[in-house]
Order: structure tokens, then C-alpha cells, then sequence
């Protein structure tokens, strides 16, 4: 899936403006790569458009860092420049649009490293 895509599927999953969806899926990609392995960071890479692949980008030998869902989403609110809430929308459609792109095995391999909580976000938003 190409990058304007990627974002399109993103802005339109979070209801957010483009510009937004853009500056989501880039701190949601950088935090994810953070939380998982150095190697997993590689294969999902492998799997995104050339230009989100710096991103993803970090040494294969590096391990991850340890933090749970609430640091999680402070850091892509943070990169971001959103509310907590919106950081939620926005990681989570950002999730999905991966999933999407990488297919199952990679994904499940990546998620299986994230604490259960973060994992969620592959999930449909609950409705309330």
C-alpha cells in the first residue's frame, strides 16, 4: 500500500484530517518500533511503503523498550501534538492499516512482544 494511502486509510479509520493522519501514523510507527525487537521492527519494514520504512528503522541486535499501554499513547500524543484521545483513534487505526498491509504471521509476531493492552488496538473500537 502506498504512503497517501496509507494515511487516506488511517485519516479515514481515526476521523481525522489528512495532515493528522499523517503526523499519527508517523509517532504510532516510531513508538511501535521502540516496543518491539530490533528484528520485528525489520520485518514489518519490509512490509510498509519505502517511505514509512525509516520509521520501523532501528538495529536488528536492539531489544525493546519495556512500557505498557498509558506510556505508550503518551508518546504518540506527544510526537503527534494530539490529545490522549486522539492518540488512541489514531493508534489504533494505524494498527489496523498495518495489519492490513503485513498479513497475519508478521503482525501476530510483531503483537505477540506488546503487552496484551496495546495488542487491543487491532480491535475494532468498542462503541458506547
Amino acid at each position: 500500500m502506498a504512503e497517501p494511502e496509507f494515511y487516506a486509510r488511517v485519516s479515514a479509520r481515526a476521523g481525522v484530517p489528512p495532515d493528522d493522519a499523517r503526523a499519527l501514523t508517523q509517532a504510532t510507527l516510531r513508538t511501535l518500533a521502540e516496543r518491539i525487537s530490533g528484528g520485528e521492527a525489520a520485518e514489518l519494514s519490509a512490509h510498509v511503503a519505502h517511505e514509512l520504512r525509516p520509521l520501523l528503522a532501528r538495529p536488528r541486535t536492539d531489544d525493546p523498550e519495556a512500557f505498557g499501554y498509558d506510556e505508550f499513547l503518551r508518546r504518540i500524543a506527544e510526537r503527534a501534538g494530539v490529545s490522549p484521545a486522539e492518540a488512541e483513534r489514531g493508534a489504533r487505526a494505524v494498527v489496523q492499516a498495518l495489519h492490513r498491509v503485513i498479513g497475519p504471521a508478521a503482525f501476530h509476531r510483531a503483537l505477540s512482544q506488546l503487552p496484551a493492552r496495546i495488542g487491543e488496538l487491532a480491535q475494532p473500537a468498542p462503541r458506547g
